[in-house]
């Protein structure tokens, strides 16, 4: 992988695949949760790379993780965080025909998918999920919406999202949560940090969600 100082005491890293920057960033929590890491003040993920800071040594550090054994993510490397869901949203029926399915087909795969955070974004507490197949990657929206209500279920590119809070947006809506994806009052603030593994339960509509418009 390249390793990039930045200033001081920073040092970017980037791993050659979006999986191995999920194994690097998983195995960088448990050597700190062991001690064996070098003191480090942050550890942030992003899409494809993962940067440290606080380093008293970057450049030594970098050239320490040539003799590293990295081993590949496995579920049991991350915790796991279950969201119902209701699947009534506007765009289910446009995800559908992409994927070349019915609307009832998408629910039970998206269900049927073990997502993991990769790393977390655009708002407080918005978490880009890996976990679909390419062949069930979508296209952003061609005209963005203005509003996309808090909790709504989404699609683009090959990640699945839930909107924190209202905002514009311009990924494909399939539903809804009524979980608080960001909530200031917790211990910990965002409910799906990097890491983070997660699975959507499908539940009736008459559940006392806000509807997704």
């Amino acid at each position: 992988m390249r390793a990039l100082p930045v200033g001081a005491h920073g040092l970017l890293l980037e791993p050659d695949t979006a999986d191995e920057v999920g194994a690097l960033h998983a195995e960088l929590l448990r050597r700190a949760a062991a001690g064996v890491l070098p003191p480090v003040t942050e550890i942030v993920p992003a899409a494809r790379t993962v940067f440290l800071d606080g380093l008293d040594d970057p450049r030594g550090f970098a050239a320490s993780l040539a003799t590293w054994d990295i081993p590949p993510l496995t579920a049991t490397d991350r915790p796991a965080v279950e969201l119902p869901v209701v699947y009534d949203g506007p765009d289910l029926t446009d995800v559908a025909a992409l994927w070349g399915t019915t609307p009832d087909e998408v629910v039970r795969r998206h269900a049927a998918t073990t997502f993991h955070v990769a790393f977390c974004g655009f708002a407080p507490g918005f978490g880009y999920l890996t976990g679909l197949p390419e062949e069930c990657h979508v296209p952003r929206r061609a005209t963005p919406r203005t509003r996309v209500p808090a909790g709504a279920v989404a699609l683009a590119g090959p990640y699945t999202g839930v909107y924190p809070r209202s905002s514009p947006g311009g990924w494909q809506l399939i539903g809804r949560t009524d979980a608080a994806l960001w909530d200031p009052a917790r211990e910990n603030a965002a409910l799906l940090t990097p890491g983070t593994r997660v699975r959507f339960v499908s539940v009736d509509r008459t559940r006392d969600t806000e509807r997704v418009r």
